[in-house]
């Protein structure tokens, strides 16, 4: 079923990932929050295993283009596509921590404006709303 999915930080003007189609793999069209955090990051590690880590493969990376330096500053990461990390990523560990970060309130979930709460609270994905995760930020410095 396709889904979707944008992804979005606080304070921030533009999204950090803009409206993206996925491809979900479930047939069901009423599902839990639960159900669908998983099936994204379920899609998510199979993209990643997916990519080649040959080293005599075709070299993919980007040279940095003339607005390459206010990107840098917008989000305060340079990358050009590498990775240098070969080990596969683990599917039950990667759903994990994605379900005890939500419950942690590390990020939110809204399907269009309903705000997803509970791993327990079910949508209608045949209304074909957008998902949109937006990841919270902590301040720093305060008194707890």
């Amino acid at each position: 079923m396709n889904v979707s999915i944008s992804v979005r930080q606080l304070g921030r003007k533009y999204p950090i990932l803009n409206e993206k189609q996925l491809e979900l793999d479930t047939s069901v069209p009423v599902i839990t929050t639960q159900k669908i955090i998983e099936l994204v990051v379920k899609h998510q590690v199979d993209m990643f295993n997916r990519s080649s880590f040959e080293s005599d493969d075709q070299d993919k990376t980007h040279h940095p283009k003339e607005n390459y330096l206010s990107v840098l500053t917008d989000t305060g990461k340079a990358g050009f596509g590498a990775i240098y990390n070969h080990q596969k990523p683990d599917l039950d560990a990667a759903i994990e921590n994605a379900l005890l970060a939500f419950q942690d309130g590390i990020y939110t979930v809204f399907y269009g404006d309903d705000e997803l709460s509970a791993l327990d609270m079910k949508i209608d994905l045949q209304e074909n709303k957008p998902l949109t995760f937006i990841r919270l930020t902590f301040l720093a410095g305060g008194l707890w």
